[in-house]
């Protein structure tokens, strides 16, 4: 793994042209270009705030506490992390199968393909970071947060999602050669993911909720709950992961990225035949 990080390291001059083409292809027949980035998250976090913020305030509200106050912040902090997921996830997917005839021609490590996409979603999260650093500047000044040494959590949020994307890109990008049912299969995980992570809701709110211990333990196995509430925490320190959570976050998405590395590399060559 080592010599395979150092031989991306190498060619890190192609993996940023192969992010700068992928960005200028997905919007070369845009308007608004790179705006879609920003107003997809934006739309999004507009309704859910509708309808959890507005028609059924209730449960959210009082699980929020004081992040109740500025509760479209919330949901736009956890919106513009999970379109990063979502994009990378559902892009690194057919990161191979639909760059077949470079991916056979171009003397570069395999890997780069699918930590270009990956990469290039980041570049659109980190596009939306001045959007949410006004929303919350606007609530501070109101008094409604008071962010602190909390802005800390932010790179240690980016960088263990990071982790975690990169190992599940390089997981699904290559079983996903061998087994075209992959990619229609983690559609429907995704959205499943999106219900199953504290987004648009805070922990506590499956923590005080009547479901059985088990149901409770599996939802905390899932590296995104950690890293969501990292995200949070930037402007809500309540919201910072105890440390059982935040071990287990930064374990899981270490495993799944060492994971997603080994079947890679042990899948390289019948993939490479496959293409």
């Amino acid at each position: 793994m080592t010599a395979g990080v150092a031989a991306i390291w190498s060619h890190r001059n192609s993996l940023r042209i192969l992010v700068k083409r992928d960005l200028a292809v997905k919007y070369q027949q845009s308007t608004l270009g790179y705006l879609w980035s920003l107003i997809e998250p934006l739309g999004m976090g507009a309704i859910y705030w509708f309808v959890f913020g507005l028609l059924y305030s209730g449960d959210t509200t009082r699980h929020l506490g004081d992040a109740s106050r500025s509760y479209p912040l919330f949901l736009a902090t956890g919106i513009f992390a999970w379109m990063w997921t979502n994009a990378a996830i559902a892009e690194a997917t057919n990161a191979l199968t639909g760059q077949a005839r470079l991916i056979t021609t171009m003397n570069l490590p395999r890997q780069v393909f699918p930590i270009g996409r990956v990469t290039g979603r980041f570049a659109e999260y980190l596009a939306g970071l001045p959007v949410l650093a006004t929303v919350a500047a606007v609530y501070a000044m109101q008094g409604r947060i008071d962010p602190g040494w909390s802005l800390l959590s932010l790179p240690l949020a980016v960088t263990v999602q990071a982790v975690l994307l990169t190992g599940v890109a390089l997981l699904l990008s290559a079983l996903n050669v061998l087994m075209r049912d992959i990619e229609r299969f983690m559609r429907l995980v995704i959205r499943v993911l999106f219900y199953a992570t504290p987004i648009i809701y805070p922990l506590t709110l499956v923590r005080d909720s009547a479901l059985p211990g088990w149901v409770k333990v599996v939802y905390e196995l899932n590296p995104l709950v950690g890293i969501f509430q990292l995200h949070h925490a930037v402007w809500y320190p309540d919201e910072f992961p105890d440390a059982r959570l935040l071990v287990g976050t930064v374990a899981g998405s270490v495993g799944v990225l060492l994971v997603g590395w080994w079947v890679f590399r042990r899948l390289e060559p019948a993939v490479l035949k496959e293409l």
